[in-house]
Parts: C-alpha cells; sequence; structure tokens
C-alpha cells in the first residue's frame, strides 16, 4: 500500500521520495516505473553515476545536485523493489548504513574527550571493524 504524496505535506524529503515512487509503483502510477526490474534499473543507475561523475569533474555544483537527485530516485526505487520482491523494508538498507559508519567511525560517535587518530590509525580501525563484522558474519 502507498499514500500518495500531498503538496506541502509535513514530510522529511526522503520520506516524501518513499512516497512518490510508492506511487509510482502503485497500480494507478505510471507504466515505465511499474516494468522496471533491479535488472533493469541497473543501465540507468550507472548512467547516473557516471553523469554525476562528469559533473563532479566539471565542479558544476546545479548538476552536481540534479544527478545526485537522480542517483537517489534510483536508489529508492531500487529499495521499493526489494521490498517488494524480498521482502525488505526499504528503509532497511539505509538503517544498515548508518548502523555500519556509526560502528566504523568511533572516534567520531564514541569519541573519548581530548583523544585524536592520525590517518593512519584511523586506516587501521577501518580496517579492523572490518575485518570484525566479517567474521561476525560467518558466525551468524
Amino acid at each position: 500500500m502507498y499514500s500518495k504524496p500531498e503538496p506541502g505535506s509535513d514530510v522529511n524529503p526522503f520520506q516524501r521520495l518513499d512516497q512518490i515512487v510508492r506511487a509510482l509503483r502503485s497500480p494507478d502510477g505510471c507504466p515505465w516505473d511499474q516494468r522496471q526490474t533491479r535488472k533493469t534499473l541497473k543501465k540507468y543507475l550507472l548512467e547516473e553515476a557516471a553523469e554525476l561523475a562528469e559533473a563532479i569533474d566539471k565542479g558544476d555544483q546545479e548538476h552536481i545536485r540534479e544527478e545526485i537527485g537522480d542517483m537517489y530516485f534510483i536508489l529508492a526505487l531500487l529499495a521499493l523493489l526489494s521490498e517488494e520482491q524480498d521482502g525488505i523494508p526499504a528503509i532497511d538498507p539505509v538503517q544498515r548504513i548508518c548502523d555500519k559508519m556509526v560502528r566504523r567511525h568511533p572516534h567520531v560517535f564514541a569519541r573519548q574527550e581530548g583523544q585524536s587518530l592520525s590517518e593512519q590509525e584511523l586506516r587501521e580501525q577501518w580496517e579492523r571493524i572490518k575485518q570484525e563484522e566479517k567474521i561476525a558474519g560467518k558466525k551468524k
């Protein structure tokens, strides 16, 4: 079930994007969006990533902003497809990346006062945490 976005509704932009994508995929939505699969979207994901990279290379701030938006749309659509096909809530990848970034940045989120790490120590910490995650993942 989806809820159509209301003009000027009091939701954050990520919630609004989710509502829009759900409306586009709904029975009354857009035939193009309804036909998309993860495989068909792969082409657009790569195209948008290339366009974003080009905009970054050119330093064109407005184009960068537009291409980041296009990437968000494709990613939101992919997340919804995963929800539809695999029952994985569309919000799950966002929650997982939030958890991962907090876990991998203890120097920011669990910082002891006066603590600072060098670039080398940060790289080593990152790699150690990644290894710990892999080991923990194998135990599941």
